[in-house]
Formats: structure tokens, C-alpha cells, sequence
């Protein structure tokens, strides 16, 4: 498939654009026919495995922010579509499927295989890049079943959910003791708020007001019982209600379930920058650096830096209006990106599962050769196409809505063109002209146009269809 399919980026620095394209070449190899194991165009976006093709909930719900857009080459929603196929008559999901046979992956340590529960939020981003209102109307009573099935399984008397800490996807970090995991209960809440805004979209005020009333009262519970004033973070706690000491990345998805009050998020992000805890070279370490077992080596979750978690911070950064912190962590997390691929001393690099925290290159685990992955762009794809778009470039997209916001905190020569909005090609370009800085723009349909560069000016304009430009001090 040519890159010349996708959506092409505009950016100065060269290297970032190759990166973009390069993912969107790799991509085609992480399709996987699940009869015979094979890559094909007509399989299942998972990360390849000969013996056992695994489709996993987590890896295609934070697929389909990346693959949204391929321009339709590549359907963001299709392994959803294959997990919501197996929903029990109770309504459960499981973590993980095995793609031959269609059984659930389940062990020991999570018999019941559960996973982050974050369907609605995935629904709801592909909503507003895709428009398809019916698809809402249509999955709508599978997330509700599986709600319910999560409360009738997980929930506890003091409204919290205790679930394995396996469930949450980081196998080794150093979470001993955790009975009620942040993480889990924070993506519980990020699930109700985004199930309240699928109920607005389908005009349905009474679903709307049953999400957002559980989404409230667990938003006060996690801050009851989950906040710690003295180290400004989230903690686990064991199942005496007792917080457990350890800071671990889980820590930071209350902000994207906009769960801490300004004076709490102020905390929390300080942390980002502190070189005590979160603040390393690469953002961010996936255990604080100041817990006994934090490793500069990475050694899995032990402090090796995941594109998935990654992504999860800068978004919940976006929720409180720190675009600008937002952005240049998504920029050193690509520089990071960039040096394991193109490695100074002349090796081979790649794209990988996971990354060191303090320097150049993929983590290390002692013991285990196969990590981190290479060539993982299930999650990679999560950094190199969703967050250069929505975060270097800035662009932010609603096609229900009709609008294209651009938020940036300075103009440089970067954009974006051949953009598929679902009937309607759109392409977005800065540059400087005799003239001053000036903004290239075509679209086939009207829509409506917000820039915003941050701390001087923001101006909404609707864009016509054909081609047109606008000087930026005439605003």
C-alpha cells in the first residue's frame, strides 16, 4: 500500500515526518489471518505470534486513536467489533482471545479475564472522527451489558472495584498488596463519563444521567480514599481500604478520568517534572525513581518507558488545558523514538515495545530476549501517528461537529494534508510568506476552523470548500 494513501504531515523537522510514514508502511506486517496465522490485509490488527495470535481488549482499544487516520485503508474498529462478538450472556468480556480458536486467554492470576474497561472512551474518539451515529445506537447495549457485569462481579460495598493487578496490563510492576488497583477504577470512571456522553449523542437523557451519576460518585471515592496530600499522588490500596506506598505510572489516569480538582492535578503533574519521581529524560517512567526497585534498565515496569501510558498522561494533560507541557513531552518522547531507530552508533535500531528512561534505546529485562518487542506498532503507532497529529501538529477533529481546531503554542511550518473526513479531504498548512505567516487551507466542505496559539490569539472562522488562505496578524 502506498504511503501516499495516508494523510501526509508537514513538519521542519524531517525526521518526524519519515517516522509518520514509516509507520503507516509498517503497519500492513501486523495483520494477521487468524485461520492460518499468516499476515494479511483481511486479518486482525494484533501483534504477530505464530504459535498463538492473541487479540487483545487493551491493544485494539488504544489501536483505534492511531488508526483512525489511515484514510479507511486500515478499519480502526474492526477487532472491537471481533471482542464484542464474544460477550457472554453475562454480559463479560474477556482481556484476551486466542484468534484460532476464539477462546478466552484466562490464567490463575486473573481467572476471570478481566481488562481496562475503556470501550466507551474508544467509542466515543471513533464517533467523532467517523460519524457513524448508528454504530453508537448499535454498540450501546453490549457496553452497558458488560457495565453491569463489571458491578455485579467487581464491584465492593464501599463503591471502589477490586479486581487482579494483573488486569491492568503491567505483569511485573512492584505492586504487592494491591487489592484495589487506581488504575482500574480510575478507566471505570473514564468508561461511565464517556457511556453519559454516548447516551447525549443518542439524545437518550436517561442513560446519560445513570453514567454520569456512577462516574460522580466514584470520582469522589477515588479522591476519598485514593488521594495521598503528602506525596500529591494516587496510590493502590490493599483490602483493608489502607493506601500502599508505591507510585507506579497507574497513578496519572485520574487525570484523564478529570478526576483531581486543580489543586490536586497542580500535584500530580509537578511530579512530571520532578526528577525524584516521574521527571526523567524520557517521559515517563512506568515505576518513580525513587522506589527501591526502579530500574535504569527499564526491567519491564520497573521503569521502562510504554508509548501506551505515555499517551494516556499527555491526553489526560489536554484535560486540564497544559497544551503546552502536553506537547513538548510528546516531542522528547518522539526524539526518544527516533534515537532507537536510527541509533548514533551506526546499529540497527527499531521500533519497540518499551524504551529506557535516562537514555537512548529499548528497555532491558534480565532474562527475557524477547523484550521489548520490536516492531510493535500496536502501540508505537499510538506515538508516531496520534500524537504527532493531535499534539505536535495540534490538530484536534470533530466531524460531527464540523470542526477542525488547531492548537498550538507558536507557529511553525508544519500541517497536514489529504486528511479523509469521512466525504471530505481536508488539508491544513502553515508557512511563512513575504506576506508574514500565513495558513494554506482546501477542503471539499464547509467546516469550521479554530486556531488557537496559545497565550496570543484565537479566532473561530468557517472554511469554505475549495482552496483559500489567511494571514495570521490579520486575525
Amino acid at each position: 500500500m502506498s504511503k501516499k494513501d495516508f494523510p501526509k504531515i508537514h513538519f521542519y523537522d524531517q525526521d518526524f515526518v519519515d517516522i509518520y510514514d514509516k509507520t503507516w508502511n509498517c503497519l500492513a506486517d501486523s495483520w494477521v489471518d487468524p485461520k492460518t496465522g499468516e499476515v494479511s490485509p483481511d486479518g486482525y490488527f494484533i501483534y504477530p505470534n505464530k504459535t498463538q495470535p492473541v487479540i487483545g481488549q487493551a491493544e485494539s482499544i488504544f489501536s483505534t486513536f492511531f488508526l483512525v487516520y489511515s484514510n479507511k485503508n486500515y478499519p480502526a474498529e474492526k477487532s472491537l467489533d471481533y471482542i464484542y462478538g464474544k460477550q457472554e450472556s453475562t454480559g463479560a468480556i474477556r482481556w484476551k482471545y486466542d484468534l484460532k480458536t476464539g477462546a478466552p486467554v484466562v490464567d490463575g492470576e486473573n481467572p476471570e479475564g478481566i481488562g481496562l474497561p475503556l470501550f466507551a472512551w474508544a467509542e466515543f474518539n471513533l464517533y467523532h472522527k467517523l460519524a457513524n451515529k448508528r454504530r453508537v445506537k448499535e454498540i450501546m447495549p453490549v457496553l452497558q451489558k458488560y457495565m453491569d457485569w463489571i458491578d455485579a462481579s467487581f464491584k465492593k460495598e464501599n463503591g471502589l472495584y477490586a479486581v487482579p493487578a494483573k488486569a491492568c496490563g503491567m505483569e511485573d510492576s512492584p505492586r504487592g498488596g494491591t487489592y484495589y488497583p487506581i488504575d482500574f477504577n480510575a478507566c471505570m470512571a473514564i468508561n461511565a463519563l464517556n457511556m453519559s456522553s454516548l447516551g447525549d449523542i443518542l439524545n437518550d437523557k436517561e442513560l446519560s444521567f445513570q453514567y454520569k451519576r456512577m462516574y460522580f460518585s466514584l470520582k469522589t471515592r477515588i479522591n476519598s480514599y485514593m488521594w495521598n496530600a503528602e506525596t500529591g499522588f494516587y496510590h493502590d490500596l490493599d483490602k483493608d481500604e489502607q493506601q500502599l506506598p508505591h507510585k507506579t505510572i497507574a497513578g496519572f489516569w485520574p487525570l484523564l478520568a478529570e478526576i483531581p480538582n486543580a489543586d490536586k492535578a497542580d500535584a500530580l503533574v509537578a511530579h512530571l517534572s520532578n526528577p525524584a519521581t516521574f521527571g526523567t529524560e524520557h517521559p515517563f517512567p512506568s515505576l518513580s525513581v525513587d522506589h527501591p526497585e526502579y530500574s535504569e534498565n527499564g526491567e519491564g515496569y520497573h521503569g521502562s518507558v510504554y508509548p501506551a501510558m505515555n499517551f494516556v498522561i499527555i491526553k489526560g494533560l489536554e484535560k486540564y488545558q497544559r497544551f503546552d507541557l502536553a506537547r513538548e513531552c510528546a516531542i522528547r518522547h518522539l526524539y526518544f523514538i527516533l534515537e532507537a531507530l536510527q541509533p548514533a552508533d551506526g546499529s540497527k535500531g527499531d521500533l519497540y515495545e518499551a524504551y529506557l528512561p535516562n537514555k537512548e534505546g529499548p528497555a532491558i529485562k534480565t532474562g527475557d530476549e524477547n523484550f521489548p518487542y520490536k516492531r510493535c506498532m500496536i502501540s508505537v503507532g499510538l506515538s508516531t501517528v496520534a500524537l504527532m497529529i493531535e499534539n505536535v501538529i495540534g490538530l484536534s477533529i470533530s466531524l460531527p461537529r464540523k470542526t477542525v481546531d488547531w492548537i498550538i503554542p507558536n507557529l511553525e511550518i508544519m500541517g497536514i494534508e489529504k486528511l479523509s473526513l469521512k466525504r471530505n479531504l481536508i488539508t491544513i498548512l502553515s508557512h511563512k510568506s513575504t506576506r508574514g505567516w500565513e495558513i494554506q487551507m482546501e477542503s471539499e466542505k464547509l467546516y469550521y476552523f479554530t486556531i488557537n496559539i496559545l497565550d496570543q490569539k484565537k479566532k473561530t472562522l468557517p472554511i469554505p470548500s475549495g482552496k483559500c488562505s489567511m494571514l495570521i496578524d490579520k486575525l
